[in-house]
This record gives structure tokens, C-alpha cells and sequence, in this order.
């Protein structure tokens, strides 16, 4: 397996939330690519998110956030784009324009039908947003159809390797149960994961007492 280790003059500070696979994912990158970085747990309850001094980091009042010796970059997504770009040789971005694309298009997963299905029903049992708990399970479980169907071509959502596709989409997924999105019928999507969890660097995002269980 591919990782990378680099010598930096301070560690990547990492405004996040414990409990946000948004910040999980970059967490999860910048172990996977072996860089130093530095956690900061940023007050969602109490509206640090929404402080002055915040909001000069995203304008947008959001975590995750990073702060690379200055290179401030907000979005996961787009967080994730700029690690592989700087601290990567093509690995996990690959530059093949086909290669490039089959990325791309589960980059806009994870920011679509994954944070409108998983990541939402997940805001119903771990934060309590009022939203339509029946719907959003559906949601994730035609999503989760989708993806099972597409691994039975590769052990990767982009190809034979793991790549950006995985780490943007493998957070939400693994803690779909919190939401009440049972992933028992999808066995290549669970066995997906268990590659994930397997990468040397691997780190497990925070669990919650909600579950299908509970």
C-alpha cells in the first residue's frame, strides 16, 4: 500500500468536530499520507463555528478547516484535493484525465447523495435535526444499491487502488448504522470498508451510543 511521509516545519492544524465525518475524512487522509497534524476541536453547541475569529478560516461556518503554515483551505472535498496535490505523487489523484474523472464523480457523491442520504439520517439520532428520518434511510439504501452493484466491478469505488473516491465517501458509510441505515445486505459495500479500515495509517472516526441497536 501507498503512503507518503513528510518532513514539515509544524503540523497541519485541523479545525474539526469529533463527530463530523466531513472532518473525519481529512483526518483520515492526512494519516494515511503520514503528515503531522494537529487537532483542534472546534464548539459546534456553543456557535464557534459562527465566532469572528472563525469565520476569517470559512466564511461559511464550517468545519473541517485546515491551516497548512499558513494555506488556509475550508471543504473537506476540496481539502482532501490540495493534500493530495501537495504532499502526493498521483496516488490518490491521479492525473490520467479518465483516471482523474472516475475520482471526480464520487467526489460529487460524497457531497450529494451521500451528505443528502447517510450523512443526513446520521443528523436525526446523533444531533437531533428535524428531518424525515423514513425518507432519508430510503435515500441512503437506493445509494447503497447503487454502490454495491458498482464494487462488483473493483475492490475501490474508482478502480483496483484506493483513491480520493474512497476516503471522501468511506466516513458516513461506516457509521450509516447511526442514522438507522443497516448495511447487513450490502456485503461488497461492507467488505469496501474493511479494505478501508485495513490501510496502514488507518483512523477510526468516533462512535456514538445511537444505533440500530439502541
Amino acid at each position: 500500500m501507498h503512503t507518503t511521509a513528510h518532513r514539515l516545519a509544524q503540523p497541519i492544524k485541523l479545525y474539526r468536530h469529533r463527530l463530523s465525518g466531513h472532518s473525519h475524512r481529512v483526518e483520515l487522509f492526512l494519516s494515511l499520507l503520514g503528515l503531522p497534524y494537529e487537532l483542534i476541536d472546534v464548539d459546534l453547541a456553543g456557535k464557534a463555528h459562527k465566532s469572528d475569529a472563525f469565520l476569517r478560516l470559512n466564511p461559511f461556518g464550517q468545519v473541517p478547516v485546515i491551516d497548512d503554515a499558513g494555506t488556509v483551505i475550508a471543504d473537506s472535498n476540496a481539502i482532501l484535493v490540495y493534500l493530495a496535490g501537495r504532499y502526493d505523487d498521483g496516488h490518490w489523484l491521479p492525473r490520467d484525465p479518465l483516471a482523474a474523472a472516475r475520482v471526480q464523480r464520487w467526489l460529487s457523491v460524497a457531497a450529494g447523495q451521500i451528505a443528502s442520504g447517510p450523512a443526513a439520517a446520521r443528523l436525526v439520532n446523533v444531533f437531533g435535526a428535524k428531518l424525515d428520518a423514513n425518507a432519508l434511510i430510503a435515500k441512503s439504501h437506493a445509494l447503497f444499491a447503487v454502490m454495491e452493484q458498482e464494487l462488483t466491478e473493483s475492490a475501490y469505488l474508482a478502480g483496483s487502488v484506493p483513491t480520493l473516491a474512497d476516503i471522501a465517501c468511506y466516513s458516513y458509510i461506516a457509521h450509516a448504522p447511526e442514522g438507522g441505515v443497516a448495511l447487513d445486505g450490502y456485503p461488497r459495500l461492507r467488505a469496501w470498508l474493511a479494505h478501508i479500515e485495513a490501510l496502514p495509517g488507518f483512523v477510526a472516526m468516533a462512535s456514538t451510543p445511537v444505533s440500530l441497536a439502541a
